[in-house]
């Protein structure tokens, strides 16, 4: 299998981004694949706080949101799954699956020995990360879940989404740099510019075209009967704290599907609308990451 590494030079002096890496290279399943985590605060803290992107992004997401969550005295990990990031990324298409990816995830979690978990999802964060914690629920305690949603395969994609799938099959080389950009406008140059920092040319971007296939779109589809299984867990076994916060200008996966995941997920209460956010939620972290802390401290300490 042909892996493709991005360069470390591409990665220096990203603005708003000083945090060191971390790598794994021998996950369970995955051996002699390299994986890229950023690991920030206390290791021994007694909160971790799981930090999930989806596509076309990487860790460089949660830039804003990872200072606010390290100030409460927590820890902060943000992994780059395979294909994204600074982690390797095969050039075989067909290496990345729904059940490639999640499987990645339990094997990292499983990994750093995880606890006292606050997951935070958005995107393909979402789909992939709502599917976790049923695997190991005491090492779960909170969930901070942003535009995104379980990928069931029962339930219409809508057509926003099918448009988006259509336009990023006609992208092979998808700029994402000029992507980010232009969802979101209050980026600057070198911001945007950032998020393409991974992909040097097409042959980077295997992963970036594989996500938006994966969505699963029939009850046979991969990932579809985990994120079934996922949907009941939520709605019956979830005894932990929630906070979910919509972009709402977000065309594909705002208000009417944040609101029907409201539904799935136990005693979740009214959301945090962000009313310029769109679907790159952690763009405006500050604060979403403020009023997630604020509505945990109010029944537990962070």
């Amino acid at each position: 299998m042909e892996i493709l590494r991005t360069p470390d030079e591409r990665f220096e002096n990203l603005p708003g981004f000083p945090f060191a890496p971390h790598y794994i290279d021998d996950l369970p399943g995955f051996d002699g694949l390299r994986l890229h985590y950023l690991d920030e605060g206390a290791a021994d803290a007694e909160q971790v706080f799981l930090c999930l992107h989806g596509q076309p992004t990487w860790s460089y997401l949660y830039r804003k949101m990872i200072p606010k969550f390290i100030a409460t005295g927590s820890r902060v990990i943000a992994p780059d799954v395979f294909g994204f990031g600074r982690s390797d990324k095969p050039v075989d298409e067909s290496f990345y699956s729904f059940t490639q990816h999640r499987e990645t995830l339990l094997a990292f979690v499983e990994k750093l020995d995880l606890r006292n978990i606050t997951l935070v999802v958005q995107d393909w964060g979402g789909l992939l990360g709502l599917t976790l914690p049923m695997a190991a629920p005491r090492r779960y305690a909170r969930l901070l879940v942003m535009n995104t949603g379980l990928g069931t395969g029962d339930v219409s994609l809508g057509e926003g989404f099918l448009q988006w799938r259509a336009y990023a099959n006609s992208q092979p080389d998808l700029d994402v740099a000029k992507l980010m950009g232009r969802s979101c406008p209050q980026l600057s140059a070198a911001e945007a510019a950032a998020y393409g920092a991974p992909y040097p040319d097409v042959r980077y971007k295997a992963g970036v075209r594989r996500f938006p296939n994966l969505v699963p779109d029939n009850v046979d589809a991969d990932g579809a009967a985990i994120s079934r299984a996922a949907r009941d867990w939520w709605r019956n076994e979830w005894r932990g704290q929630s906070f979910m916060a919509i972009g709402a200008t977000d065309p594909v996966l705002g208000l009417p599907v944040m609101h029907y995941l409201r539904t799935l997920i136990k005693n979740c209460p009214e959301p945090f609308i962000h009313p310029v956010a769109g679907h790159f939620v952690q763009e405006w972290g500050d604060e979403i990451a403020d009023a997630a802390l604020a509505a945990f401290a109010k029944t537990t300490s962070i």
